[in-house]
């Protein structure tokens, strides 16, 4: 969810309220907006392209070229479709931001919904992802009855985490609401997507509980998974002479790296606004906020377009998936411009390059 807002994220109702001490003259949060407009313009626009192109590609592989043959391979296509969920509600959040959220309160409801199922379901299959690598590699003896039945326990998980994420998003679905909310120093209004409430004590309870949530099963708890699960693989492949096993390795730190790197200061602001709640704020304390916020908020973003590289893209069978999309896309491309074959022959390519693939390659898209 989205904290950073200017307008009333401290007000106890959603009115636009702020309990601010202004020191003897007004607090314009909105200093910053001009930046907020720019970075939402170009830099959020990036992200949704980027994470557009490398999610659909993902997509695209199991679709036509490989099978979901492992249970990591389940997760990374819904890692993929959760991505997608979130660059494909990002612009419309952008567009609604900067135009007084014009398209009314259900589609407010429906996007901040949508990137909180988002935000629970990448991070828990991002654990889930984890998880599996550890039973693989360092429970590979013991484990070998529970993957037999790979499809059957993965889309089993799968469904599980998106049930569950589905319902941490419910008092974001409930509260958030499109209402008119005051606008910098003047008299003027605009209209604005947040959290709004009819009572001071369900005020207090939702602005703690859906950030505490968020921190606690969005980032604490995938954290604590992935740094046992790849603490204990890499003791394992260390363990190894396998040359290929080491340079697993640096994959494992990548990917942590990654993840602490993207996550951990957006937490770490969201956690010092909500204790900082229900204390009295002073001006230049509320504007740093929301800077900070502004600022990691967008290097959170910014995971979802890395997560098809650090996932999928670096192993190399899925690379060798990759370029055959590519060779496909410029035979097509070629047939269609020049018109020199019929329809039919162009079906019998993914036809083809999906068998030739899935032939070829029969390892798990993850390097380890």
């Amino acid at each position: 969810m989205n904290y950073s807002y200017n307008y009333s994220y401290d007000d106890d109702y959603g009115d636009g309220e702020e309990s601010y001490d202004y020191d003897a003259s007004p607090c314009e949060l909105n200093d910053n907006r001009e930046t907020e407009l720019m970075v939402q313009a170009y830099v959020h626009s990036s992200i949704c392209i980027l994470g557009f192109l490398g999610n659909i590609l993902v997509i695209v592989t199991f679709a036509f070229y490989k099978k979901a043959k492992s249970m990591t391979d389940v997760y990374l296509l819904n890692v993929a479709l959760a991505d997608l969920l979130f660059v494909v509600a990002l612009p419309f959040i952008i567009y609604n931001e900067q135009n007084s959220w014009s398209m009314g309160a259900w589609v407010c409801k429906l996007l901040r919904g949508a990137y909180s199922i988002n935000l629970y379901s990448c991070m828990l299959l991002l654990a889930c992802i984890s998880s599996d690598r550890y039973i693989a590699i360092v429970q590979a003896r013991r484990s070998f009855r529970f993957r037999a039945r790979v499809l059957f326990y993965g889309r089993l998980i799968c469904t599980t985490v998106w049930v569950l994420a589905v319902a941490l998003s419910i008092p974001t679905f409930l509260y958030n609401d499109r209402y008119e909310a005051r606008s910098g120093l003047g008299n003027g209004t605009t209209a604005v997507c947040y959290l709004k409430f009819d009572q001071q004590e369900t005020a207090k309870l939702v602005k703690v509980l859906i950030p505490s949530t968020q921190m606690a099963v969005g980032f604490f708890l995938p954290l604590l998974v992935m740094v046992f699960c790849y603490s204990s693989i890499i003791v394992t492949l260390l363990q190894t002479q396998n040359l290929r096993r080491h340079k697993a390795v640096r994959v494992v730190i990548a990917v942590v790296a990654v993840f602490i790197a993207c996550h951990l200061p957006y937490n770490v602001a969201l956690l010092g606004r909500t204790a900082a709640l229900f204390k009295e704020k002073r001006c230049g304390t509320g504007k740093a906020t929301v800077l900070a916020l502004m600022v990691t908020e967008t290097l959170a973003y910014l995971h979802c377009c890395l997560n098809p590289v650090l996932y999928a893209f670096v192993g190399v069978n899925f690379r060798n998936h990759f370029q055959k999309i590519l060779v496909d896309l410029w035979c097509l491309g070629k047939k269609y411009l020049y018109g020199k074959r019929s329809s039919s022959v162009t079906s019998e390519v993914f036809i083809s390059a999906r068998k030739s693939v899935d032939g070829s390659n029969n390892g798990s898209s993850f390097t380890m």
